[in-house]
C-alpha cells in the first residue's frame, strides 16, 4: 500500500489556498505534470463532481483519469479518489497555522496486478513528486499571487 503525507506551510490563508487547489484550470501551475483538468457537468464543486485530467507520463506519454470529489469542506478539505486510472487517492486539508497555513497532503492507495510489485519504488516516486508538487504550490501562492486585501 501506498500511504504517505506532506505537511507544507504556506503564507497564505487557507481560503486562498483552497480556491487555487480546488480550481481544476489551476492544477496544471503546480502539479506539474497535469496537461489538463477538467469538470464534467455543470455546478458548482462539491461532494460528487468528477473531473477529467490528462496527465504527462514519463517518456511523454499522456495518461487520462477520472477523479471524484470525495469530501469537500471550503477552506479545510479537498479529497479526490480515482474513478478511472491508477487508484492513488488525494487528500488535502488545510489549517490556520499563525499567519499562514498548514497544507497537509495525503496520498494513498493499493495498486493491483503487475503494478503491485513495483508499488514500493512507485511510492517512493510519488512521495518525492507530491514533494515537489507542494514546493511549487507554496511559491507560486507565497511569491507570484498578490496578497489579496494586503496594503
Amino acid at each position: 500500500m501506498i500511504d504517505f503525507t506532506i505537511e507544507t506551510r504556506i503564507g497564505r490563508p487557507p481560503e486562498e489556498i483552497f480556491d487555487h487547489v480546488s480550481d481544476p484550470g489551476k492544477l496544471h501551475t503546480w502539479q506539474t505534470n497535469t496537461v489538463s483538468a477538467i469538470q464534467e457537468g455543470d455546478g458548482p464543486m462539491g461532494v460528487g463532481t468528477r473531473l477529467r485530467e490528462v496527465h504527462r507520463m514519463p517518456g511523454g506519454k499522456k495518461a487520462e483519469s477520472v477523479v471524484e470529489i470525495a469530501e469537500f469542506e471550503p477552506n479545510r478539505i479537498l479529497a479526490l479518489r480515482v474513478i478511472e486510472g491508477t487508484p492513488i487517492h488525494g487528500r488535502i486539508t488545510l489549517e490556520p497555522d499563525g499567519g499562514g497555513t498548514l497544507l497537509r497532503f495525503r496520498v494513498y492507495g493499493q495498486l493491483t496486478g503487475l503494478m503491485r510489485a513495483v508499488q514500493p519504488l512507485l511510492g517512493l516516486g510519488l512521495r518525492r513528486q507530491f514533494a515537489g508538487y507542494c514546493a511549487t504550490l507554496k511559491l507560486e501562492l507565497e511569491n507570484e499571487l498578490p496578497a489579496r486585501g494586503r496594503r
